[in-house]
């Protein structure tokens, strides 16, 4: 098939690699333009474009969706699919291009988990299971009807980081596979409605949203911090300093009054939750590197006594 790939990030790389190593056809790949980053502003490629100029591939990258001008490059192009993964949300006159119309890979069970960060948003509410789903585009975002799912199980130690990692990896699989199952079907692939009464939102997170409320649980607590690690990170202010924590161990015996107390046993680092302790394990305090807790505590010894219950 004729297949225009859309991507931005590193989670679209092995979709569009499992796909160009295929009998399928990349006519173009559609990034987003080079922005500036870092301090000297320098402009920096999207990890999609730099994987597809090693590969030589036709990029465009549209400031506007909705450019008369990129509509009419999609349509001289006449492809027979196009597949996003990662990307920005598709105007109606783009999708529609295809002979067998568009889809879209979702880090997510849909209909739960719809939005922008589904895999974070897994962890948070506790989840033991997740996956990806295929499925075609329609104008309501996350809302198509699903082609494919592959699931995986959440493990008590995963972050949003190794979990992303996971899905990255069966999110190229489940790409090729329903590609190959839409070409069989001649487009036609047997597709499922989603149940909109079992939807869940996993809506884009702000820095406002990773402030860390100590006067819960410790298990929600606990996959609050891992469901924002290693980014954008779960975070708490103590003496006028952020601490964004990394990991924690669940230490399982009773906390002492006051949720969002810090003090130290035996070498180690702990904060009060509501019911129990847990311990830091990792941890960057403001203008320095991410690091152990005992890295921490033996570089700290300033922080040492306010830290003691």
């Amino acid at each position: 098939m004729n297949i225009i790939f859309m991507g931005t990030p590193q989670f679209a790389v092995p979709s569009l690699k499992v796909l160009l190593n295929s009998h399928h056809k990349i006519s173009a790949v559609v990034t987003v333009p080079d922005k500036p980053k870092g301090r000297g502003q320098q402009l920096a490629q999207s990890d999609i474009k730099k994987f597809a100029a090693d590969e030589g591939l036709n990029i465009l990258q549209p400031v506007s969706l909705k450019d008369p001008e990129f509509t009419q490059s999609i349509k001289s192009l006449a492809p027979d699919l196009i597949v996003v993964v990662a990307f920005r949300i598709l105007p109606k006159q783009i999708f529609n291009i295809p002979k067998y119309g568009s889809i879209n890979l979702h880090a997510s069970l849909l209909p739960k988990y719809r939005g922008a960060a589904p895999i974070n948003w897994a962890i948070i509410k506790g989840e033991r299971e997740t996956g990806v789903t295929t499925f075609f585009l329609q104008e309501k975002v996350d809302t198509g009807n699903i082609i494919m799912q592959s699931a995986v199980d959440i493990l008590p130690d995963d972050t949003a980081g190794t979990l992303h990692d996971k899905l990255m990896t069966l999110g190229g699989n489940t790409v090729y596979e329903t590609v190959n199952l839409i070409e069989s079907s001649d487009g036609n692939p047997p597709a499922m409605k989603q149940n909109n009464g079992e939807a869940t939102p996993a809506p884009k997170i702000f820095k406002e949203d990773c402030v860390i409320d100590f006067d819960r649980s410790v298990d929600e607590v606990y996959d609050f911090i891992r469901g924002l690690s290693p980014y954008p990170g779960a975070y708490t202010e103590y003496n006028g300093k952020i601490i964004k924590i990394y990991s924690t161990v669940k230490s399982h015996w009773d906390s002492l009054k006051g949720p969002g107390r810090f003090f130290i046993k035996e070498g180690k680092l702990y904060v009060s939750c509501l019911n129990e302790f847990l311990e830091i394990t990792e941890l960057q305090i403001e203008g320095k590197r991410r690091m152990s807790s005992q890295e921490f505590l033996n570089g700290h010894k300033d922080m040492f006594k306010k830290f003691k219950a």
